[in-house]
Protein backbone atom coordinates (compact mmCIF):
# COMPACT_ATOMS: atom_id res chain seq x y z
CA UNK A 1 0.00 0.00 0.00
CA UNK A 2 2.87 2.38 0.80
CA UNK A 3 5.64 2.71 -1.75
CA UNK A 4 9.26 2.37 -0.61
CA UNK A 5 12.09 4.75 -1.36
CA UNK A 6 15.49 3.29 -0.48
CA UNK A 7 18.13 5.91 0.26
CA UNK A 8 20.53 3.51 1.96
CA UNK A 9 24.08 2.95 0.87
CA UNK A 10 24.67 6.26 -0.88
CA UNK A 11 25.61 9.73 0.28
CA UNK A 12 22.51 11.85 0.62
CA UNK A 13 22.25 14.74 -1.84
CA UNK A 14 21.83 18.39 -0.89
CA UNK A 15 18.68 19.67 0.78
CA UNK A 16 16.89 20.79 -2.39
CA UNK A 17 17.73 17.62 -4.29
CA UNK A 18 16.79 15.47 -1.31
CA UNK A 19 13.45 17.21 -0.90
CA UNK A 20 12.73 16.48 -4.55
CA UNK A 21 13.18 12.74 -3.97
CA UNK A 22 10.63 12.59 -1.17
CA UNK A 23 6.89 11.94 -1.62
CA UNK A 24 4.71 15.01 -1.34
CA UNK A 25 1.29 16.10 -2.52
CA UNK A 26 1.36 18.65 -5.32
CA UNK A 27 -1.07 21.55 -4.99
CA UNK A 28 -1.65 23.36 -8.26
CA UNK A 29 -3.26 26.59 -7.11
CA UNK A 30 -2.80 28.14 -10.53
CA UNK A 31 -5.05 25.48 -12.05
CA UNK A 32 -8.11 26.73 -10.13
CA UNK A 33 -7.47 30.47 -10.31
CA UNK A 34 -9.56 30.72 -13.48
CA UNK A 35 -12.49 29.27 -11.53
CA UNK A 36 -11.92 31.25 -8.35
CA UNK A 37 -11.26 34.66 -9.88
CA UNK A 38 -14.78 35.20 -11.32
CA UNK A 39 -16.35 33.97 -8.06
CA UNK A 40 -14.43 36.53 -6.05
CA UNK A 41 -15.11 39.27 -8.59
CA UNK A 42 -18.81 38.46 -8.53
CA UNK A 43 -18.88 38.85 -4.75
CA UNK A 44 -16.98 42.12 -5.03
CA UNK A 45 -19.45 43.54 -7.54
CA UNK A 46 -22.78 42.10 -6.39
CA UNK A 47 -22.23 41.34 -2.73
CA UNK A 48 -24.81 39.27 -0.87
CA UNK A 49 -26.82 38.37 -3.96
CA UNK A 50 -23.74 36.83 -5.57
CA UNK A 51 -23.01 34.89 -2.36
CA UNK A 52 -26.57 33.56 -2.32
CA UNK A 53 -26.42 32.38 -5.92
CA UNK A 54 -22.95 30.82 -5.60
CA UNK A 55 -23.91 29.03 -2.39
CA UNK A 56 -27.08 27.66 -3.97
CA UNK A 57 -25.12 26.41 -6.97
CA UNK A 58 -22.15 24.91 -5.15
CA UNK A 59 -23.56 23.88 -1.77
CA UNK A 60 -27.20 23.24 -2.65
CA UNK A 61 -28.35 25.73 0.00
CA UNK A 62 -30.46 28.76 -0.91
CA UNK A 63 -30.68 31.18 2.02
CA UNK A 64 -31.62 34.83 1.78
CA UNK A 65 -29.22 35.72 4.59
CA UNK A 66 -25.98 33.84 5.20
CA UNK A 67 -25.45 35.37 8.65
CA UNK A 68 -26.05 32.77 11.37
CA UNK A 69 -28.66 34.06 13.85
CA UNK A 70 -27.73 34.26 17.52
CA UNK A 71 -30.46 31.83 18.47
CA UNK A 72 -28.85 29.17 16.26
CA UNK A 73 -25.56 29.56 18.15
CA UNK A 74 -27.36 29.39 21.48
CA UNK A 75 -29.32 26.32 20.41
CA UNK A 76 -26.22 24.53 19.10
CA UNK A 77 -24.50 24.95 22.45
CA UNK A 78 -27.58 23.91 24.42
CA UNK A 79 -27.99 20.79 22.30
CA UNK A 80 -24.29 19.92 22.23
CA UNK A 81 -23.55 16.45 23.58
CA UNK A 82 -22.18 16.90 27.13
CA UNK A 83 -19.16 14.74 26.38
CA UNK A 84 -18.31 16.82 23.32
CA UNK A 85 -18.87 20.06 25.23
CA UNK A 86 -16.53 18.90 27.98
CA UNK A 87 -13.87 18.00 25.38
CA UNK A 88 -14.24 21.41 23.72
CA UNK A 89 -13.95 23.19 27.05
CA UNK A 90 -10.79 21.27 27.92
CA UNK A 91 -9.32 21.96 24.48
CA UNK A 92 -10.07 25.67 24.84
CA UNK A 93 -8.50 25.80 28.30
CA UNK A 94 -5.30 24.10 27.15
CA UNK A 95 -4.94 26.17 23.99
CA UNK A 96 -5.55 29.33 26.02
CA UNK A 97 -2.87 28.30 28.52
CA UNK A 98 -0.22 27.72 25.86
CA UNK A 99 -1.08 30.79 23.80
CA UNK A 100 -1.27 33.13 26.80
CA UNK A 101 2.50 32.71 27.11
CA UNK A 102 2.91 34.05 23.56
CA UNK A 103 1.80 37.58 24.47
CA UNK A 104 4.27 40.27 23.47
CA UNK A 105 5.17 43.33 25.52
CA UNK A 106 6.32 46.72 24.25
CA UNK A 107 10.08 47.27 24.51
CA UNK A 108 11.90 50.60 24.52
CA UNK A 109 15.59 50.61 23.57
CA UNK A 110 17.78 53.60 24.34
CA UNK A 111 20.00 53.75 21.29
CA UNK A 112 21.90 56.83 22.50
CA UNK A 113 21.24 59.51 25.08
CA UNK A 114 18.17 61.34 23.79
CA UNK A 115 17.39 58.70 21.15
CA UNK A 116 15.05 55.76 21.66
CA UNK A 117 13.19 53.21 19.56
CA UNK A 118 10.09 51.61 21.05
CA UNK A 119 8.61 48.52 19.51
CA UNK A 120 4.86 48.38 20.10
CA UNK A 121 2.81 45.25 19.45
CA UNK A 122 -0.68 46.04 18.23
CA UNK A 123 -3.36 43.53 17.18
CA UNK A 124 -5.01 43.47 13.80
CA UNK A 125 -8.35 45.26 14.19
CA UNK A 126 -10.66 42.76 12.47
CA UNK A 127 -10.09 39.17 11.31
CA UNK A 128 -12.03 36.58 9.38
CA UNK A 129 -11.44 32.99 10.49
CA UNK A 130 -12.25 30.17 8.09
CA UNK A 131 -13.35 26.75 9.37
CA UNK A 132 -13.55 23.93 6.79
CA UNK A 133 -16.66 21.80 6.54
CA UNK A 134 -16.14 19.55 3.53
CA UNK A 135 -14.93 15.99 4.12
CA UNK A 136 -14.71 16.77 7.85
CA UNK A 137 -16.25 19.70 9.75
CA UNK A 138 -13.19 20.86 11.69
CA UNK A 139 -14.81 22.29 14.80
CA UNK A 140 -11.38 22.06 16.47
CA UNK A 141 -10.22 24.71 13.99
CA UNK A 142 -12.61 27.16 15.65
CA UNK A 143 -10.56 26.81 18.82
CA UNK A 144 -7.21 27.00 17.03
CA UNK A 145 -8.14 30.19 15.16
CA UNK A 146 -10.23 32.06 17.71
CA UNK A 147 -8.13 31.60 20.84
CA UNK A 148 -4.88 33.19 19.58
CA UNK A 149 -6.84 36.04 17.99
CA UNK A 150 -8.63 36.73 21.26
CA UNK A 151 -5.43 36.59 23.30
CA UNK A 152 -3.76 38.94 20.82
CA UNK A 153 -6.55 41.44 21.52
CA UNK A 154 -8.29 41.39 18.14
CA UNK A 155 -11.44 43.44 18.72
CA UNK A 156 -13.60 42.12 15.89
CA UNK A 157 -13.74 38.41 15.00
CA UNK A 158 -15.90 36.78 12.33
CA UNK A 159 -16.06 33.06 11.52
CA UNK A 160 -17.18 31.52 8.23
CA UNK A 161 -17.91 27.84 7.66
CA UNK A 162 -19.76 26.08 4.83
CA UNK A 163 -23.53 25.56 5.12
CA UNK A 164 -24.77 22.02 5.61
CA UNK A 165 -27.98 20.98 3.87
CA UNK A 166 -28.77 18.48 6.62
CA UNK A 167 -28.43 21.24 9.23
CA UNK A 168 -30.96 23.59 7.72
CA UNK A 169 -28.37 25.49 5.72
CA UNK A 170 -26.32 26.33 8.81
CA UNK A 171 -22.72 25.27 9.46
CA UNK A 172 -22.02 22.07 11.36
CA UNK A 173 -23.61 22.14 14.85
CA UNK A 174 -20.24 21.41 16.49
CA UNK A 175 -18.72 24.41 14.75
CA UNK A 176 -21.56 26.61 16.02
CA UNK A 177 -21.25 25.22 19.55
CA UNK A 178 -17.51 25.93 19.58
CA UNK A 179 -18.17 29.50 18.45
CA UNK A 180 -20.75 29.95 21.18
CA UNK A 181 -18.39 28.58 23.84
CA UNK A 182 -15.76 31.11 22.78
CA UNK A 183 -18.20 34.01 22.70
CA UNK A 184 -18.02 34.50 18.93
CA UNK A 185 -21.35 35.93 17.79
CA UNK A 186 -20.53 36.87 14.19
CA UNK A 187 -20.71 33.65 12.18
CA UNK A 188 -21.51 33.16 8.49
CA UNK A 189 -22.80 30.10 6.65
CA UNK A 190 -20.60 30.45 3.62
CA UNK A 191 -17.71 28.35 2.42
CA UNK A 192 -15.01 28.03 -0.20
CA UNK A 193 -13.55 30.87 -2.23
CA UNK A 194 -16.73 32.89 -1.79
CA UNK A 195 -16.18 32.99 1.98
CA UNK A 196 -12.73 34.52 1.51
CA UNK A 197 -14.23 37.05 -0.93
CA UNK A 198 -16.90 37.97 1.64
CA UNK A 199 -14.17 38.60 4.19
CA UNK A 200 -12.04 40.54 1.73
CA UNK A 201 -14.67 42.76 0.12
CA UNK A 202 -17.54 42.64 2.58
CA UNK A 203 -21.03 41.43 1.68
CA UNK A 204 -24.37 41.49 3.41
CA UNK A 205 -23.88 42.24 7.09
CA UNK A 206 -20.22 41.18 6.98
CA UNK A 207 -17.84 44.13 6.95
CA UNK A 208 -14.42 43.70 5.28
CA UNK A 209 -11.66 42.26 7.45
CA UNK A 210 -7.98 43.07 7.66
CA UNK A 211 -6.75 39.48 7.80
CA UNK A 212 -7.98 35.94 7.05
CA UNK A 213 -6.65 32.78 8.69
CA UNK A 214 -7.61 29.13 8.77
CA UNK A 215 -7.14 25.96 6.70
CA UNK A 216 -9.13 25.16 3.58
CA UNK A 217 -9.11 23.37 0.24
CA UNK A 218 -7.35 24.49 -2.92
CA UNK A 219 -10.19 26.91 -3.80
CA UNK A 220 -9.92 28.63 -0.43
CA UNK A 221 -6.16 28.83 -0.86
CA UNK A 222 -6.49 30.27 -4.37
CA UNK A 223 -8.86 32.95 -3.07
CA UNK A 224 -6.36 33.83 -0.35
CA UNK A 225 -3.69 34.23 -3.03
CA UNK A 226 -5.94 36.47 -5.14
CA UNK A 227 -6.87 38.74 -2.24
CA UNK A 228 -3.50 38.84 -0.55
CA UNK A 229 -2.47 42.45 -0.19
CA UNK A 230 -6.03 43.62 0.16
CA UNK A 231 -6.08 41.35 3.23
CA UNK A 232 -3.35 39.66 5.20
CA UNK A 233 -3.33 35.85 5.23
CA UNK A 234 -1.71 33.25 7.43
CA UNK A 235 -0.43 31.02 4.62
CA UNK A 236 -1.25 29.25 1.36
CA UNK A 237 -1.90 25.89 2.95
CA UNK A 238 -1.82 22.68 0.95
CA UNK A 239 -2.95 19.16 1.85
CA UNK A 240 -2.12 17.99 5.36
CA UNK A 241 0.93 15.79 5.93
CA UNK A 242 2.76 13.80 8.57
CA UNK A 243 6.31 12.48 8.65
CA UNK A 244 7.35 9.92 11.25
CA UNK A 245 11.01 9.38 12.10
CA UNK A 246 11.20 6.02 13.84
CA UNK A 247 13.80 3.41 14.72
CA UNK A 248 13.49 -0.22 15.78
CA UNK A 249 12.26 0.76 19.26
CA UNK A 250 9.00 2.13 17.79
CA UNK A 251 5.80 0.13 18.07
CA UNK A 252 4.74 -0.63 14.47
CA UNK A 253 1.07 -0.56 15.50
CA UNK A 254 1.50 3.03 16.71
CA UNK A 255 3.31 4.05 13.55
CA UNK A 256 0.71 2.47 11.28
CA UNK A 257 -2.15 4.08 13.21
CA UNK A 258 -0.53 7.53 13.03
CA UNK A 259 0.06 7.32 9.29
CA UNK A 260 -3.57 6.28 8.82
CA UNK A 261 -4.93 9.00 11.10
CA UNK A 262 -3.41 11.73 8.97
CA UNK A 263 -4.45 10.06 5.71
CA UNK A 264 -8.02 10.18 7.04
CA UNK A 265 -8.17 13.93 6.41
CA UNK A 266 -8.06 13.92 2.63
CA UNK A 267 -7.25 11.68 -0.35
CA UNK A 268 -4.40 14.11 -1.01
CA UNK A 269 -2.98 13.87 2.52
CA UNK A 270 0.66 12.83 2.76
CA UNK A 271 1.93 10.17 5.18
CA UNK A 272 5.66 9.40 5.22
CA UNK A 273 7.66 7.05 7.42
CA UNK A 274 11.42 7.62 7.58
CA UNK A 275 13.33 4.79 9.26
CA UNK A 276 16.68 3.00 9.32
CA UNK A 277 14.85 -0.22 10.28
CA UNK A 278 13.72 -2.43 7.41
CA UNK A 279 12.08 -4.67 10.02
CA UNK A 280 9.92 -1.78 11.26
CA UNK A 281 9.01 -0.88 7.68
CA UNK A 282 7.96 -4.47 6.99
CA UNK A 283 5.89 -4.63 10.17
CA UNK A 284 4.12 -1.37 9.40
CA UNK A 285 3.34 -2.52 5.88
CA UNK A 286 1.87 -5.72 7.29
CA UNK A 287 -0.34 -3.87 9.79
CA UNK A 288 -1.63 -1.04 7.62
CA UNK A 289 -4.16 -2.98 5.49
CA UNK A 290 -5.93 -4.42 8.50
CA UNK A 291 -6.06 -1.09 10.32
CA UNK A 292 -7.34 0.65 7.20
CA UNK A 293 -10.05 -1.95 6.67
CA UNK A 294 -11.24 -1.47 10.25
CA UNK A 295 -11.72 2.29 10.00
CA UNK A 296 -14.64 4.31 8.64
CA UNK A 297 -13.01 6.24 5.81
CA UNK A 298 -11.03 3.37 4.30
CA UNK A 299 -11.48 4.48 0.68
CA UNK A 300 -10.17 7.97 1.39
CA UNK A 301 -7.27 6.62 3.44
CA UNK A 302 -6.33 4.03 0.82
CA UNK A 303 -6.21 6.70 -1.87
CA UNK A 304 -3.92 8.85 0.27
CA UNK A 305 -1.58 6.02 1.25
CA UNK A 306 -1.32 4.66 -2.29
CA UNK A 307 -0.70 8.09 -3.77
CA UNK A 308 2.67 9.49 -4.73
CA UNK A 309 2.50 11.82 -1.72
CA UNK A 310 2.94 8.93 0.77
CA UNK A 311 5.57 6.28 1.31
CA UNK A 312 8.29 4.69 3.41
CA UNK A 313 11.82 6.09 3.17
CA UNK A 314 14.64 3.78 4.24
CA UNK A 315 17.85 5.44 5.47
CA UNK A 316 21.17 4.19 6.81
CA UNK A 317 20.83 5.58 10.34
CA UNK A 318 19.09 8.20 12.48
CA UNK A 319 21.56 10.89 11.44
CA UNK A 320 20.48 10.36 7.84
CA UNK A 321 16.87 10.27 9.01
CA UNK A 322 17.21 13.68 10.64
CA UNK A 323 18.63 15.06 7.39
CA UNK A 324 15.71 13.61 5.45
CA UNK A 325 12.98 14.99 7.72
CA UNK A 326 14.72 18.37 7.78
CA UNK A 327 14.67 18.42 3.99
CA UNK A 328 11.01 17.34 3.99
CA UNK A 329 10.02 20.03 6.55
CA UNK A 330 6.78 18.33 7.48
CA UNK A 331 3.68 20.05 8.75
CA UNK A 332 3.55 17.40 11.51
CA UNK A 333 6.64 15.44 12.51
CA UNK A 334 6.59 12.55 14.95
CA UNK A 335 9.77 11.27 16.59
CA UNK A 336 9.47 7.65 17.77
CA UNK A 337 13.05 6.67 18.59
CA UNK A 338 15.35 6.05 21.49
CA UNK A 339 15.83 9.33 23.37
CA UNK A 340 13.22 11.03 21.19
CA UNK A 341 13.59 14.48 22.74
CA UNK A 342 17.31 14.52 21.95
CA UNK A 343 16.49 13.65 18.35
CA UNK A 344 13.70 16.23 18.20
CA UNK A 345 16.05 18.98 19.38
CA UNK A 346 18.26 18.28 16.35
CA UNK A 347 15.41 18.93 13.91
CA UNK A 348 15.36 22.37 12.35
CA UNK A 349 12.35 22.26 10.02
CA UNK A 350 8.86 21.19 11.06
CA UNK A 351 5.53 22.86 11.73
CA UNK A 352 5.12 20.97 15.01
CA UNK A 353 7.09 18.06 16.47
CA UNK A 354 5.42 15.27 18.45
CA UNK A 355 7.96 13.65 20.75
CA UNK A 356 7.82 10.03 21.83
CA UNK A 357 5.32 7.20 21.70
CA UNK A 358 2.66 8.99 23.73
CA UNK A 359 2.44 12.22 21.71
CA UNK A 360 0.61 11.35 18.47
CA UNK A 361 -0.41 14.03 15.99
CA UNK A 362 -4.08 13.51 16.83
CA UNK A 363 -3.31 14.80 20.33
CA UNK A 364 -2.06 18.03 18.79
CA UNK A 365 -5.03 18.23 16.47
CA UNK A 366 -7.35 18.57 19.44
CA UNK A 367 -6.11 18.98 22.96
CA UNK A 368 -2.33 19.17 23.49
CA UNK A 369 -2.56 22.96 23.78
CA UNK A 370 -0.48 23.51 20.65
CA UNK A 371 -1.96 25.01 17.48
CA UNK A 372 -2.89 22.75 14.56
CA UNK A 373 -2.91 25.46 11.87
CA UNK A 374 0.56 24.74 10.51
CA UNK A 375 2.71 25.31 7.40
CA UNK A 376 2.48 22.61 4.73
CA UNK A 377 4.32 21.72 1.54
CA UNK A 378 7.81 22.33 2.96
CA UNK A 379 6.94 25.86 4.09
CA UNK A 380 8.05 24.94 7.61
CA UNK A 381 11.55 25.79 6.32
CA UNK A 382 10.60 29.47 6.58
CA UNK A 383 7.19 29.81 8.24
CA UNK A 384 5.56 29.09 11.58
CA UNK A 385 2.17 27.83 12.63
CA UNK A 386 -0.67 30.08 13.73
CA UNK A 387 -0.04 31.85 17.03
CA UNK A 388 -0.80 35.02 18.95
CA UNK A 389 2.06 36.59 17.00
CA UNK A 390 0.16 35.98 13.75
CA UNK A 391 -2.40 38.58 14.80
CA UNK A 392 0.07 41.19 16.05
CA UNK A 393 1.99 43.87 14.17
CA UNK A 394 5.20 45.39 15.43
CA UNK A 395 5.37 49.18 15.05
CA UNK A 396 8.53 51.17 15.81
CA UNK A 397 8.23 54.52 17.56
CA UNK A 398 11.38 56.56 16.87
CA UNK A 399 12.05 59.43 19.31
CA UNK A 400 15.23 61.50 19.01
CA UNK A 401 15.82 64.88 20.60
CA UNK A 402 17.61 67.78 18.93
CA UNK A 403 21.09 66.90 20.14
CA UNK A 404 20.76 63.20 19.32
CA UNK A 405 19.76 64.13 15.75
CA UNK A 406 22.61 66.62 15.44
CA UNK A 407 25.10 63.97 16.54
CA UNK A 408 24.24 61.72 13.55
CA UNK A 409 23.69 64.40 10.90
CA UNK A 410 27.07 63.72 9.30
CA UNK A 411 26.29 60.00 9.07
CA UNK A 412 22.98 60.77 7.37
CA UNK A 413 24.89 63.02 4.93
CA UNK A 414 27.29 60.20 4.09
CA UNK A 415 24.64 57.53 3.62
CA UNK A 416 22.27 59.76 1.67
CA UNK A 417 25.16 60.83 -0.57
CA UNK A 418 26.08 57.21 -1.25
CA UNK A 419 22.49 56.53 -2.30
CA UNK A 420 22.24 59.79 -4.31
CA UNK A 421 19.30 60.97 -2.21
CA UNK A 422 20.35 64.51 -1.18
CA UNK A 423 16.87 65.51 0.00
CA UNK A 424 17.19 62.91 2.73
CA UNK A 425 20.25 64.73 4.08
CA UNK A 426 18.57 68.10 3.62
CA UNK A 427 15.63 67.01 5.79
CA UNK A 428 18.11 66.59 8.65
CA UNK A 429 20.24 69.64 7.89
CA UNK A 430 17.29 72.01 7.77
CA UNK A 431 16.67 71.22 11.42
CA UNK A 432 20.24 72.23 12.29
CA UNK A 433 19.68 75.73 10.87
CA UNK A 434 16.31 76.42 12.49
Amino acid sequence: MLARIDLRGNALPGVRELAGLLPRAATDIDSVLATVRPLCEDVRLRGAQAVREITARLDGVDAEDFAVPQEALTRALAECDPTLRQALEESIARVQKVHADQRRTDVTTEVVAGGTVTERWLPVRRVGLYVPGGLAPLLSSVVMNVVPAQIAGVESIAVASPPQRDNGGLPDPGVLAACALLGVTEVYAVGGAQAIAVFGYGAGSCEPVDMVTGPGNVYVTAAKRLLRGLIGIDSEAGPTEVAILADDTADPAHVAADLISQAEHDPLAGAVLVTPSAELADAVLTLVPGQVAATKHSDRITTALEGTQSGIVLVDDLDAGVRVVDAYAAEHLEIQTQRPREVAMRVRNAGAIFVGAWSPVSLGDYIAGSNHVLPTGGCARHSSGLSVQSFLRGIHLVEYDEQALADVAAHVDALAGAEDLPAHAAAVRVRQRS
